[in-house]
């Protein structure tokens, strides 16, 4: 098939097609990396990683998919290592990073920012988080990461619990989620269910769900979703206070359940996911992270144009 996507700045952007297309595509990237023959693919192309808010895993999962894929990069970190913080227009940083670099990959607080980004340039723009908006990347490694942990994604059953309403990763994987036969379980507090906008979304397409704020529904999951309340996202600090430790996955409750349910995060966590989980052989959230490598590797080549 014809892969079009350049620049990845949201998840509308992808048919079933792409998405199976990408699954098979990782798949490949993955058989390389375990054969140590994916170095080398993007030897003198350059990354440039633009991150002007907080990042850890992300961030240095692309440059890592870079530096395995034999490439270079460049980056800034926050907005007071960046001439932002003197004033300067997002575009006319873009167009001074389209001089420097073959593909740029930004994180931004302000929610839009990378479609001004990818307006200003001709180089590929990928999108790795915009404030509450979207995180397109990871959406496309959580997908990947449910297929390959339980060999399919029709028929699941899965559980999203936190905060659904400024949860972006949530946001951008449902979007994926809609073009399989799947079953979701919406777990919030009232105060943070999903938009319905991305509620009126899933209309027409074979996802059904249904909203609750009963932990346990977990029992019925094949996958449990866990994110954080997101202080950062609060314009109310009290609310925060109020709603941060609202549910709590523990030991305990996942043993209880019906199924084997696998355990993802996107990580960072807090108080939501108890440390005992992580001995579990269902815990899947740090295999997560390495999935995240692959997939970003097959999405640097692809938007580069580079076959392999």
């Amino acid at each position: 098939m014809a892969y079009e996507h350049k620049n990845i700045l949201d998840t509308d952007q992808f048919s079933k097609a792409d998405l199976d297309f990408l699954v098979e595509r990782t798949r490949e990237m993955e058989r390389l990396v375990e054969q140590n023959k994916a170095f080398g693919i993007l030897e003198g192309k350059l990354l440039a990683s633009l991150f002007f808010e907080a990042s850890t895993r992300t961030r240095l999962s692309f440059e890592a998919a870079m530096e395995r894929l034999g490439g270079r990069v460049i980056s800034t970190v926050g907005f007071q290592f960046s001439s932002i913080s003197k004033g300067e227009t997002l575009y006319d940083t873009m167009k001074m990073i389209e001089a420097y670099a073959d593909i740029a990959v930004i994180r931004h607080p302000v929610e839009g920012s990378s479609r001004i980004a990818a307006g200003a340039v001709k180089i590929p723009v990928i999108n790795a988080g915009d404030g509450a908006g979207q995180h397109p990347t990871q959406a496309l490694l959580d997908l990947y990461t449910i297929i390959s942990e339980k060999g399919k994604l029709d028929g699941l059953t899965l559980a999203f619990i936190g905060d659904l309403k400024y949860g972006r990763t949530i946001h951008s994987l449902i979007n994926l989620l809609r073009h399989y036969k799947v079953h979701l379980y919406l777990i919030s507090p009232p105060e943070l269910s999903l938009p319905e906008s991305y509620k009126k979304g899933l209309s027409g397409f074979p996802i059904t769900f249904e909203e609750s704020d009963d932990i346990k529904k977990v029992w019925d999951c094949d996958i449990a979703y866990v994110t954080r309340i997101q202080e950062e996202r609060f314009p109310d600090h009290k609310e925060y206070e109020r709603l941060k430790e609202s549910f709590k996955l523990n030991k305990e409750l996942i043993l209880a359940s019906k199924k084997e349910t696998t355990v993802l995060h996107p990580l960072p966590r807090v108080n939501e996911l108890s440390t005992d989980v992580d001995d579990l052989p269902n815990a899947a959230y740090f295999r997560q992270a390495k999935y995240g490598v692959v997939s970003r590797m097959t999405l640097l080549c692809l938007s580069l144009g580079v076959k392999f």
